[in-house]
C-alpha cells in the first residue's frame, strides 16, 4: 500500500478506487442475480410450487441480464494494467452502457411482477418454500423481491459511480469527456426506463378499473399515459376511496375483489383534469362525519383535508377529500396543481395556434387578392372546423363559469 502510495497522487488514488467500486458493484450484481436464478427460479420450477409461465413473468430475463454484466467485467478486466490499475474508463462504459436497453421491459414489468408474487404467496407451497429461503444463510435476510428488485437499484447508481470517476478525473485527462459523454448516455437511458415504466403503471391500474356503466367509461381514459399520483383518501362522510389522477382524469374509486382478483370500482364520473377546481381548505373549516349519528352531533373537525369540484355545470361534482397527514396532503396537492397547470398550459398553446393560424389565414387571403385570385398551395389554411372549435371552446367556457356557482357537495 506504501508503494502504491508513493506512486500515485491522491486524486488518482480516489479514483482507481471509485473505478474499483463499479468494479466490485458488477461482480456482487451478478452473484444476487446468480443465486435468484439457482436458489429460487430453479428449484420452484423443478417442484412445480410455479408455472413457467409465472416465473417468466416474476424473474424476467434474468439469463440475457448474467451475460451482460459479465461482459462488463471481463473488459474491466482485460483494461487493467499490471500495477492493478485502469487508465482508460471511458471507452469501455461507453461501448457497454448500451446494453442497458435490456432492462426496459424487466423495469416497465415490475409492479405487475410484484403483484403477482404477492398473489402466490397466499399459496401455502410457495410460503414455505419463501420462508425457508429466508432463513437460510444465503438470503442475507432478503426476501425474493428485494433480490430481484437489485438490478433497479444498480441502474440508478450508475449516474453517482460515473460522476464520482469524473470527480477524481484531471482535466486534461482522456477519459474526461468520454465520462461526461457516458453520463449523458445513461442518463438518457434511464429517462427512456422511467417513460416506458411510467406508462406500463399506468395501464396496469387503468385495466383494474371497474365500470358499474360503460358511460363512466370517459374517452380521455385512453389518452392517459402517466399516473401522476394515487392513494386512499377518507370522504366528508368517512367512506375510503382509492383515488388515481392520472394525466387527463380524477377518478375516485372503491376497491372491491372480484374471484380473488382486486380491481377498482369507478365511483361516479371520473372529472376530467381540465375542468378541475382545487380548494385547500384549512384545518378544522370542516367538520367530518355523515353518519345518522353523527347529524345530531358537531361532528369531528378535520385536518389535512382539500376540495376537488367539477367547473363543468353538467358534472355538479365536489368532494371533500381527507388525508392521512399533512406530508401526504401536499403532495397531492402538489401533483393536482401540476397537472392542472400542465392541462391549462396545453390549453393556452392551442389557442395560441388557433389565433396564429386565423392571423395567417388573413395574410392568406390578402396575397391571394394581390395575385388576382391566385392561390398559393405554400399558404397555410385554417378550415372551418378549427374555427368552430374554437367558437364552441369560449361558449362551454362561458358555461362553466356561469355554472361554478350552482355546484353541490357531493356526499358518499
Amino acid at each position: 500500500m506504501s508503494l502504491f502510495s508513493s506512486t500515485f497522487s491522491a486524486k488518482e488514488i480516489k479514483r482507481q478506487e471509485a473505478i474499483y467500486e463499479l468494479f466490485r458493484g458488477e461482480q456482487d450484481l451478478i452473484e444476487d442475480l446468480q443465486l435468484a436464478r439457482k436458489a429460487y427460479h430453479d428449484p420452484m420450477l423443478k417442484l412445480a410450487i410455479m408455472t413457467e409461465e409465472e416465473l417468466a413473468h416474476i424473474f424476467g430475463d434474468l439469463d440475457a441480464y448474467i451475460p451482460l454484466h459479465e461482459y462488463l467485467l471481463m473488459k474491466l478486466t482485460e483494461g487493467t494494467g499490471p500495477d492493478g490499475t485502469i487508465s482508460q474508463i471511458g471507452h469501455i462504459v461507453i461501448d457497454w452502457l448500451p446494453g442497458l436497453n435490456a432492462y426496459k421491459n424487466y423495469c416497465s414489468n415490475q409492479l405487475a411482477a410484484k403483484a403477482l408474487l404477492d398473489q402466490k404467496k397466499q399459496d401455502k407451497r410457495v410460503q414455505d418454500f419463501l420462508q425457508r429461503c429466508l432463513e437460510s444463510p444465503f438470503s442475507r435476510k432478503l426476501d425474493l423481491w428485494s433480490f430481484l428488485d437489485i438490478p433497479r437499484s444498480r441502474l440508478v447508481k450508475y449516474p453517482l459511480l460515473l460522476r464520482e470517476i469524473l470527480r477524481h478525473t484531471p482535466p486534461d485527462h482522456p477519459d474526461g469527456t468520454k465520462l461526461e459523454r457516458a453520463i449523458t448516455i445513461i442518463q438518457e437511458i434511464l429517462s427512456d426506463i422511467n417513460v416506458r415504466k411510467g406508462e406500463s403503471e399506468c395501464q396496469y391500474y387503468i385495466d383494474k378499473l371497474e365500470f358499474l356503466d360503460e358511460k363512466q367509461r370517459d374517452p380521455l381514459l385512453d389518452k392517459c399515459k402517466t399516473l401522476l399520483c394515487h392513494g386512499e383518501l377518507r370522504t366528508k362522510s368517512g367512506s375510503r376511496l382509492h383515488v388515481f389522477l392520472f394525466s387527463e382524469l380524477l377518478v375516485l374509486t372503491r376497491p372491491v375483489t372480484r374471484n380473488d382478483r382486486s380491481c377498482f370500482q369507478v365511483y361516479r364520473q371520473p372529472i376530467p383534469v381540465r375542468d378541475l377546481s382545487l380548494e385547500d381548505l384549512q384545518d378544522g373549516e370542516i367538520r367530518m362525519g355523515g353518519s345518522f349519528r353523527g347529524a345530531f352531533t358537531n361532528g369531528e373537525k378535520a385536518k389535512n383535508v382539500f376540495r376537488v369540484s367539477s367547473v363543468d355545470p353538467s358534472s355538479g361534482q365536489s368532494h371533500t377529500l381527507n388525508v392521512s397527514d399533512v406530508y401526504h396532503k401536499q403532495q397531492w396537492l402538489n401533483c393536482l396543481r401540476t397537472a392542472m397547470a400542465q392541462q391549462q398550459g396545453a390549453a393556452t398553446g392551442a389557442q395560441q395556434e388557433l389565433s396564429t393560424s386565423a392571423k395567417q389565414h388573413s395574410s392568406s387571403s390578402l396575397a391571394k387578392i394581390c395575385c388576382d385570385g391566385e392561390g398559393d398551395e405554400n399558404c397555410p389554411h385554417v378550415s372551418s372546423p378549427k374555427l368552430r372549435a374554437q367558437t364552441l371552446s369560449k361558449t362551454r367556457l362561458d358555461q362553466k363559469l356561469q355554472g361554478s356557482q350552482k355546484r353541490e357537495e357531493t356526499g358518499v
